[in-house]
């Protein structure tokens, strides 16, 4: 995020944060999008663009943009970029087989100029599921240790169940609200 974004949200005094939802296809971003905002998730369809919804949470205005992530669609997420606050990167711990690619895709990710700056919440979903790896097994897999350039955070969960959801996105709010909002 640049020194402008930082200076207008410092004066303007908003509450409005942008997040951009990540992660290889059928990872459950949109899962994770359709449960908090309430609505039916029995049946997902895979993203083929982008979704787009406004929350309030905690007397904040969230913006959250979830976007495919298929491999066709990837080349495509630099257009979403600008202004985004915080990255939800959205990985199934229970696909150990396409853990070398999330790596790659998000190590590639952080090093994005316009990405500079945004907090990294890291959702280790489908905790449900059985031989999902833990939040700390992630933790090694990702490299996530590694993260220097980005405040980070992983939170274990289920898109399904709801469970941990909100912790996660209460670490993330909290994270850019002390890093870009003025107290009052």
């Amino acid at each position: 995020m640049g020194l402008l974004t930082i200076l207008k949200k410092m004066k303007q005094k908003e509450k409005e944060i942008r997040l951009l939802m990540l992660g290889l296809d059928n990872a459950g971003k949109t899962t994770i999008l359709k449960r908090f905002i309430g609505e039916d998730i029995n049946k997902i369809e895979p993203t083929l663009g982008f979704n787009i919804q406004t929350l309030e949470h905690r007397g904040f205005k969230l913006n959250v943009w979830d976007i495919g992530g298929q491999k066709s669609l990837r080349s495509y997420w630099r257009n979403y970029f600008e202004s985004t606050d915080g990255l939800i990167w959205v990985v199934d711990s229970a696909d150990k087989w396409r853990l070398d690619d999330c790596k790659t895709e998000l190590h590639q990710l952080l090093q994005e100029e316009r990405l500079a700056g945004a907090t990294l919440l890291v959702f280790a979903n489908k905790q449900d599921l059985p031989g999902a790896l833990s939040g700390g097994e992630l933790r090694q897999e990702l490299d996530l240790d590694s993260i220097r350039s980005h405040h980070w955070h992983i939170q274990w969960c289920s898109a399904v169940s709801g469970e941990k959801l909100l912790d996660g996105i209460d670490w993330i709010i909290a994270d850019i609200a002390s890093r870009i909002f003025t107290l009052e």
